[in-house]
C-alpha cells in the first residue's frame, strides 16, 4: 500500500508540473542545536526554557549540574538542591534540606509530590537513592543506574530531609511532637513554593515507615492552614507505616505472620509452640480473635500494655522471634524476610543490626564531592538515620520520644481521609517490622466518614502491575498479579506480595501504578492498561502465548 501511494503521488506531481502549475518547495525548519555546558544555561532562549523549566534568578543558587553527580555516568537532568529556612525570620538558623526534580513529563499538571522517609530521624535521600528517584544505587550493586520507574516520569518530585537534625539539615532540633514538626515543615514548604513560583500547585504528601506519623500530621497541618496558595492538598500515600499502637501493630499479629511465612523462616515446632503459649499468656491471641474483624466491634479497642514498660520483656514477641530467626539465618532482615547471607554493602551506611561496611568504604552522601554537587554544607556528618534525638527539644541525649499519638488514634488520619477522599495505604507482605495485618488492625480501630474500619475484608481484588518493556537490566519491575487491594469511603489499601518495608524499591512497578492512581491518571489497581508514560500492547512473549 505504501509503494502504491508513493507511485500514485509521484504521478500526480508529475502531471501538475506538465500542466504548467508552479512548483512550491517547502523548507522544514532546522532544529536548534547547541552543546550544553555544565552549570551554564543554553544561549538559545527556547532551548533554555525546555531544559530548565524552573531556573530563575531566585532558584539558580540551588541548581544542580545534572552531568556532574559523582559516580553517576549519565545526566540526571534538571534538579535543584539546598537548604531553606523553616520560617520567615531573617535570623532563623534551622533549615531543611531538599532535592527537587521537575518532572520529565511535558504534560505534567501544576502539581508536586513530596516524599518523606521515616525513622524518626532518617533521611529522605535514602528513598531517592534506593527507591523512587531518577537514579538508584541499590545495596550490593557496583554503580548507580538510571531508574525507569522514577516518580519524576509522572510528576514534579521533592525529597525533603526533615525534621531538623536529619541528614544535611542545619540547626538545633527544638520539637517534641508532630504538631510542631508539621508547623516547621509548613514554614519550609512555604519558602520553597515562593522560591520556585509554585503557588496554587496541587500538593500530594507521600512516605513510608515512621512517615506514617509525618505524612498525616503534615497533611492535617496543611488542611488547618486553609491556604490553597501554598498548601493545596489533594492526597496522601504511605506504605509500611506506623500509624497506631505499636503493641498492636508489631506484637499482637506476629505469631500468625510467622506461621504464614515459616516455610521460608524455618523455625522449629518446639519454639513455635512456646511462642504460641507466650502470645496467649500476654492476651495477644484473644485480643486478635476479638478485635481483628471486618467490620470491627465498636471501638476504641482496649489499650494493651507496652511490653517494654513491664518488669520484664517476656511479652516482647518481636525481639523473641527476631533472636530465634537470627540463629537460623544470621543475615535475617526484618525489613525484607527473604534475604540470606552475606549482607550486601549499602552506600547509605550502617543503620541496622548486621549491616556491613567494608574497610575503607565511604558513605555516599558523606563524600565531599557529593556535598559540593548538592549545595549542602560541606563537612556535614551525613547519616542515613541520625543519632540526634529529633524530638528531644534540643537535648541530644534525652530519652524523650515523639509525644504525639498515632494518627489513626486521635482523628488526624481521619480528617485527612475525609478532606481528600484520596488516601492510599500500602504494605509489603515481606516486611516483618510493620506487617500487613498490623497496619490493617490499626485501621480497624479508626473511624472515618461515619463508620469504623473496613466493613469488608479489603484484600479481595487482584492488584495488577501492567506488562511493559524493559530497557535497563539494572532496574527491573515485575508485572501481572502483584498483590491485593480494596477501598472504602476514600481510603484505599493495597499489598505487594514480594515487597519488603521499602515498597517502591522492591516492587517499583506497583509503586509507580500507585502514584498514577493517586494523581488521577488511572482509576485503581485492577486496571490492566499500560503505564501512562508508555503506549503499546504488552502482553508478554513467553511460550504460553505461542500457538
Amino acid at each position: 500500500m505504501r509503494l502504491f501511494l508513493s507511485i500514485f503521488s509521484a504521478f500526480l506531481y508529475a502531471s501538475s508540473v506538465l500542466a504548467g502549475y508552479p512548483r512550491h518547495v517547502f523548507h522544514k525548519a532546522r532544529p536548534q542545536v547547541e552543546k550544553r555546558i555544565p552549570n551554564q544555561p543554553f544561549q538559545n532562549p527556547e532551548l533554555q526554557k525546555r531544559a530548565s523549566t524552573f531556573l530563575t534568578d531566585k532558584t539558580k543558587e540551588f541548581a544542580v549540574n545534572g552531568s556532574g553527580i559523582p559516580e553517576v555516568p549519565f545526566d540526571i537532568g534538571e534538579s535543584y538542591a539546598g537548604l531553606l529556612s523553616i520560617s520567615d525570620d531573617p535570623d532563623e538558623t534551622r533549615k531543611l534540606f531538599f532535592w527537587f526534580f521537575p518532572s520529565t513529563n511535558t504534560e505534567c499538571p501544576r502539581e508536586i509530590v513530596i516524599w518523606l522517609n521515616g525513622g524518626p530521624g532518617c533521611s529522605s535521600l535514602s528513598g531517592l537513592l534506593t527507591e523512587n528517584g531518577p537514579f538508584t544505587w541499590e545495596a550490593g550493586t557496583l554503580a548507580p543506574v538510571q531508574n525507569p520507574y522514577s516518580w519524576t516520569n509522572l510528576t514534579n518530585m521533592i525529597w525533603v530531609e526533615q525534621p531538623v537534625g536529619v541528614g544535611y539539615t542545619q540547626g538545633t532540633p527544638n520539637i517534641t511532637d508532630e504538631v510542631q514538626l508539621a508547623t516547621e515543615f509548613r514554614g519550609f514548604f512555604k519558602n520553597f513554593i515562593d522560591t520556585f513560583d509554585m503557588k496554587t500547585y496541587d500538593v500530594y504528601v507521600t512516605g513510608e515507615s515512621y512517615a506514617g506519623f509525618y505524612v498525616p500530621y503534615i497533611a492535617d497541618g496543611m488542611i488547618q492552614a486553609n491556604d490553597t496558595d501554598y498548601f493545596n492538598l489533594k492526597g496522601i500515600s504511605i506504605n509500611d507505616p506506623i500509624i497506631g499502637d505499636e503493641t498492636v501493630q508489631q506484637q499482637v499479629i506476629l505469631v500468625p505472620y510467622i506461621e504464614y511465612w515459616n516455610n521460608l523462616m524455618y523455625l522449629n515446632s518446639t519454639f513455635l509452640d512456646q511462642m504460641r503459649d507466650r502470645a496467649a499468656e500476654c492476651n495477644y491471641t484473644s485480643y486478635l480473635e476479638t478485635y481483628f474483624k471486618f467490620p470491627p466491634p465498636p471501638g476504641p479497642f482496649p489499650v494493651l500494655p507496652d511490653p517494654f514498660y513491664r518488669d520484664n520483656y517476656t511479652c516482647d514477641m518481636f525481639d523473641n522471634f527476631y533472636g530465634a530467626l537470627l540463629e537460623v539465618n544470621p543475615c535475617f532482615n526484618i525489613y525484607h524476610i527473604t534475604e540470606t547471607c552475606p549482607h550486601p554493602f549499602s552506600q547509605l551506611g550502617i543503620i541496622n543490626t548486621g549491616d556491613y561496611q567494608p574497610p575503607g568504604a565511604q558513605v555516599y552522601f558523606n563524600r565531599t564531592d557529593v556535598q559540593e554537587a548538592l549545595n549542602a554544607v560541606v563537612g556535614t556528618n551525613w547519616e542515613q538515620c541520625t543519632d540526634i534525638n529529633v524530638f528531644g527539644n534540643g537535648k541530644n541525649y534525652s530519652d524523650a520520644r515523639d509525644a504525639s499519638p498515632g494518627p489513626a488514634n486521635n482523628g488526624v488520619l481521619q480528617r485527612v481521609i475525609e478532606f481528600t477522599n484520596n488516601t492510599i495505604i500500602g504494605s509489603g507482605d515481606l516486611d516483618m517490622l510493620l506487617s500487613t495485618n498490623g497496619t490493617l488492625f490499626a485501621i480497624q480501630n479508626m473511624t472515618w466518614h461515619g463508620l469504623q474500619g473496613f466493613q469488608l475484608w479489603p484484600l479481595v481484588n487482584t492488584l495488577y502491575a501492567p506488562y511493559h518493556p524493559e530497557y535497563n537490566g539494572g532496574a527491573l519491575a515485575g508485572a501481572g498479579a502483584q498483590g491485593k487491594w480494596g477501598a472504602e469511603r476514600g481510603l484505599m489499601f493495597y499489598t505487594a506480595q514480594l515487597a519488603g518495608h521499602e515498597l517502591p524499591g522492591y516492587t517499583p512497578g506497583v509503586a509507580y501504578r500507585m502514584l498514577e492512581i493517586m494523581l488521577g491518571r488511572v482509576k485503581d489497581f485492577s486496571s490492566t492498561e499500560s503505564f501512562t508514560t508508555q503506549s503499546g500492547n504488552y502482553t508478554g512473549n513467553g511460550t504460553i502465548y505461542k500457538v
